[in-house]
């Protein structure tokens, strides 16, 4: 009798452990694209405490089957484990709230499905095998719990052939959808930064016009795309504005396949993501396997601001936009404040237009450069454009403006680059009072990390009479390119997490200034 209660009580709370810890690491594979390399890697970083923990309660469960033999040593023993499966479910219990919470999509019901019957045959030993098995069942369920990331990357490669068959489904589907539009315009947007705003921008432009369907948010994954295409694509749109984002050779060429773009633009070439892709190189190759994928009468435009981009010499025909190459599209007299820009963009036919913005910084100008080159080359004149340049609105968590009672805000926090830091930088210098910077540094940047967190310090230090920077460790080189600047020590505050940080920024006197914060990056959760 003993063994069937005390077995029942272990099982109950073996399943609550479990079903938290699933949920933790699922929430984590869902974050790193469920890629199980990256998964592994993470694991190996961040599941230190978790595995020691496990292992040991593993090792003590091997030896309680070794020497437990009495109904009544196992009820102690069960008592015992049932404990510390109780605390091990605990510690997996959320401790915050999630920035980007676990999505419940089919691909990962299925997931929990499949996890979950791998995770219930301990608990068929005694029901199989007889009671007196139930330590050996203990025994197995503390090892499920410590192989449990494992557990979920095999219950992944289990469900590998289903997931790539729904897959092919889809994308065969989507290209259907895509083939009764003939008269339908694809466009390709891609970029280390800089696409989702010329994508929102482009928008707004073309809707002059055109009846027009962009991804939405961040949707910049192949799957992402047919979903937009299978979900919102319809027989009244005349272009689909289709963003494409990577982290590996051939990222790009695989969304080119599904959506067939017509023309293309490519707003930087930069070290984003430099952990999967290893070198600039890379990046750019896969960047412009967009221009690869155009028909010979498509139309690439290159911002020729970049010098990665201009490195390319890639043969396709192209149209230049920017600030400081004058071949094609191109704006002078810039004028940018923290009320917002003025500028004027001239036309490789000769033509010009003086534009106005609410948008702030100056990689936002050549953003809009680029949006303008589009829709001007497909038809809509510089005039036309005018009162939807002015109409442009920041896109969220991108150098948005907020302004915030006796404070303003610079928004920048979506996902920071060397090249976005810059322009974050030069943004909050062109406003007038008391200059902060919130941050807890930029990431993905491979062996190039420390040195251009180093710099990002130091730049700040030109700029900033403030810095708190969110998590010792990962922003050790901005503290110490800011140290190697002169920036004064009193004026540096390390905090533990971003509520801590805005506390201290909120507390500081300002002597009547008004407080302009600049909030640059905010790490995902499974950082």
């Amino acid at each position: 009798m003993l063994y069937s209660v005390f077995s029942a009580l272990a099982s109950i709370c073996y399943l609550f452990a479990a079903a938290l810890g699933a949920r933790f690491f699922i929430h984590m594979f869902q974050l790193n694209s469920y890629k199980p390399k990256v998964q592994l890697k993470w694991v190996k970083k961040n599941s230190r405490a978790y595995l020691g923990c496990h292992l040991a309660l593993f090792a003590a469960s091997v030896l309680c089957f070794a020497f437990i033999k009495t109904e009544a040593g196992f009820a102690v023993t069960a008592g015992c484990f049932c404990a510390a499966f109780l605390v091990s479910g605990l510690t997996k219990l959320p401790k915050r709230s999630y920035k980007t919470p676990l999505k419940y999509t089919k691909r990962v019901i299925r997931l929990i499905v499949t996890l979950f019957v791998i995770l219930i045959l301990p608990l068929l030993v005694p029901v199989i095998f007889g009671a007196e098995l139930s330590v050996l069942a203990i025994s197995i369920c503390s090892l499920w719990l410590l192989l449990l990331p494992l557990l979920i990357l095999f219950a992944n490669m289990l469900n590998r052939p289903l997931e790539l068959s729904i897959n092919k489904m889809y994308i065969r589907d989507a290209k259907r959808i895509l083939k009764s539009c003939p008269s339908l315009i694809v466009i390709g947007i891609t970029g280390s930064f800089g696409k989702t705003s010329v994508k929102y921008f482009l928008d707004t432009l073309l809707s002059v016009r055109y009846n027009v369907l962009k991804t939405p948010g961040n949707f910049n994954t192949p799957l992402g795309v047919v979903k937009t295409i299978r979900g919102e694509l319809r027989a009244i749109h005349d272009i689909f504005l289709c963003e494409m984002g990577a982290k590996n050779v051939g990222d790009i060429r695989e969304i080119c396949d599904i959506v067939h773009p017509k023309h293309g633009i490519i707003t930087s070439v930069g070290p984003m993501h430099l952990e999967s892709f290893k070198t600039i190189d890379n990046v750019r190759k896969t960047k412009f396997e967009l221009a690869d994928s155009l028909p010979q009468d498509g139309l690439l435009f290159l911002n020729m601001d970049d010098e990665n981009i201009q490195a390319a010499n890639h043969p396709h025909p192209h149209i230049a936009y920017g600030i400081d190459d004058h071949s094609g599209y191109y704006v002078t007299d810039l004028r940018i404040s923290e009320r917002g820009s003025e500028f004027t963009l001239h036309a490789p036919d000769g033509k010009s237009c003086e534009y106005k913005t609410a948008l702030i910084g100056r990689h936002n100008v050549v953003n809009i450069c680029g949006a303008i080159a589009v829709s001007n080359s497909l038809g809509i004149s510089l005039e036309e454009l005018r009162p939807a340049v002015r109409r442009l609105e920041s896109v969220p968590h991108r150098l948005q403006l907020i302004n915030r009672g006796d404070y303003s805000v610079i928004d920048d926090a979506y996902n920071s680059n060397p090249s976005g830091t810059k322009a974050a930088l030069e943004a909050l210098s062109m406003t007038t009072g008391m200059k902060i910077l919130v941050t807890p540094g930029m990431i993905e940047l491979g062996e190039m990390e420390y040195e251009l967190n180093r710099q990002f310090g130091v730049d700040a230090a030109a700029v900033c009479d403030f810095v708190a920077l969110v998590g010792e460790k990962q922003t050790k080189p901005i503290y110490d390119g800011l140290s190697s600047a002169g920036f004064p020590e009193d004026k540096i505050y390390v905090a533990q997490s971003l509520q801590d940080a805005m506390h201290k920024v909120y507390s500081l006197t300002s002597d009547g200034r008004r407080k302009i914060i600049l909030l640059e990056n905010d790490l995902p959760d499974n950082y």
